[in-house]
């Protein structure tokens, strides 16, 4: 089977869509630092739909590998002179899953930054160049790929343009040098505020070269806040070869994602931007705002929080995927319960934004078979996501005399997952960076609950008792007793009844 290439495009199957723009008559405005699955589902995906509407040919984009590891995809992606494929997976009417195949041609060529970081350095400086895209995750302190490392915020960053911000901050300091006019760097991943975290790590980098250059850095680029909501898969060998196949061309860096895309992004561009509100469909929207807060407070509340309690349910019960957990109906009243009963109330007015709508897309999001989302991957950096998305707006309705009983599960779910053991007995490990520590004030706080010979009830006011006193997690959670109590008593239930009991006692 041939590779996929740009010159093949043409004969592709009619039912796989495929650029119809003139692909060789792109320029290269944007640069993406980090070219793995996320950024090419939706930044790349929504910048071609853009070009495709609009008929803009300026906004071609130049990716960058910061990763020397294969199984990335960058390599592929370069031997294909950038197109790959985008599946698109969701349940039908029928109850059976679904693949919508378009081939992506917005990605022009791939550097890589490790073998050749010049070349990087050059395509931020180029005056074609006008914005420079940058992918953040909660475990990344710099810019990532979408799984490619992607360097930290060691000093040496100052010394040589290595990881996404040394790369920025030389790539800045050579067009600056060349006389080159403002440019927009841009994150984009679901964490408020981080463009003004991605400022703060170039300025502080750039410092350190050069006191001028933060300068003209703070002066000429901006920084708006971007937050993209849509689920990435990882792909194996037999999703290649599927994809491969209904493609008719070898494929070896296809992209799988939902059809959902919710991305907002913040007005501050100083050099234009790719007009990617053209590019919204049945399932995707693409938001340009003043202010992106209000959104990601949504995102995380009605979309994070539900699905993160989903996880630890179902991690805990032995189920393997959300989806599967979700179809379970008291499971799917009680989360349906808590986004409609509880975290609705905790949300202002969001323009644009019919809350009964998202809620119900929501819901369309979690029972999506095709995606095979694991339990244990969602669960993941809970100590990130727990505090803001969960813990949140249970404090606001206990502060304002409100119910929060299904908060109060999802939270009691999350301390009874980081005992790292299932109810069918199974050890699984915790992937959180304060895994350590959370896992030793748990074990501690039962060995003396053992000693003690406490019942269920007891133990688990010693695991409230000795997680309420993290007060980065907790905040003034030991202030409130009731809060604690009801905790307590929620994670006493899954422990002697288990998630059925539990759910069906708060559903």
């Amino acid at each position: 089977m041939r590779r996929l290439h740009p010159a093949l495009l043409a004969g592709l199957p009619a039912d796989v869509q495929r650029p119809g723009y003139d692909r060789k008559a792109l320029q290269a405005g944007i640069v993406q630092l980090g070219i793995g699955d996320a950024p090419r589902a939706w930044l790349a995906a929504v910048t071609d739909a853009a070009i495709e509407a609009s008929g803009d040919l300026r906004w071609g984009i130049v990716g960058v590998s910061l990763s020397s590891n294969p199984a990335h995809g960058h390599e592929a992606l370069a031997r294909q002179n950038g197109v790959y494929t985008l599946a698109l997976r969701d349940t039908g009417p029928n109850g059976l899953v679904r693949e919508r195949l378009r081939v992506i041609g917005a990605v022009l060529r791939v550097l890589d930054a490790r073998r050749n970081p010049q070349a990087v350095l050059d395509q931020i400086a180029h005056e074609d160049t006008r914005v420079i895209s940058v992918t953040l995750r909660d475990d990344d302190t710099a810019g990532h790929g979408g799984g490619e490392a992607a360097g930290d915020d060691d000093p040496a960053c100052a010394l040589a343009p290595r990881g996404a911000i040394g790369l920025l901050v030389h790539g800045l300091k050579q067009r600056r040098g060349q006389g080159g006019t403002a440019v927009t760097v841009l994150s984009c991943n679901d964490r408020p505020a981080s463009g003004r975290a991605l400022r703060s790590l170039v300025l502080a980098c750039a410092s350190c070269v050069d006191e001028a250059l933060a300068a003209w850095i703070d002066g000429n680029c901006t920084f708006p806040n971007g937050m993209a909501d849509r689920i990435v898969l990882a792909s194996d060998d037999a999703d290649r070869a599927r994809i491969s196949q209904a493609v008719g061309l070898q494929d070896g860096c296809p992209v799988q994602a939902e059809p959902y895309l919710d991305w907002v992004i913040e007005d501050s561009f100083v050099a234009g931007r790719p007009p990617w509100e053209a590019a919204a469909g049945p399932h995707g929207m693409v938001r340009v705002v003043p202010d992106s807060a209000p959104f990601a407070r949504l995102k995380q509340r009605m979309a994070d929080g539900p699905r993160a309690a989903l996880a630890y349910l179902g991690a805990v019960s032995g189920m393997a995927t959300l989806s599967g957990t979700f179809s379970q109906p008291p499971v799917r009243a009680l989360i349906d319960a808590m986004m409609r009963e509880e975290i609705a109330s905790t949300l202002d007015d969001v323009p644009g934004v019919d809350l009964a709508q998202y809620h119900a897309r929501q819901l369309e999001r979690l029972s999506n078979l095709a995606l095979s989302q694991g339990t244990h991957r969602s669960a993941a950096h809970g100590s990130s996501t727990v505090p803001p998305c969960l813990l949140a707006p249970l404090r606001e309705r206990a502060r304002a005399g409100q119910t929060y009983d299904r908060l109060a599960l999802a939270v009691a779910a999350w301390l009874h997952y980081l005992r790292g053991q299932d109810e069918l007995g199974l050890s699984y490990p915790i992937c959180d960076p304060l895994a350590d520590e959370l896992a030793r004030r748990q074990g501690d706080a039962q060995h003396a609950a053992d000693a003690a010979g406490d019942d269920p009830g007891q133990a688990a006011w010693r695991v409230m008792d000795a997680m309420a006193l993290h007060t980065d997690l907790f905040g003034d959670l030991t202030h409130q007793p009731d809060v604690a109590g009801e905790l307590a008593r929620k994670l006493a239930l899954l422990r002697w009844a288990g998630v059925r009991g539990a759910v069906l006692d708060a559903a």
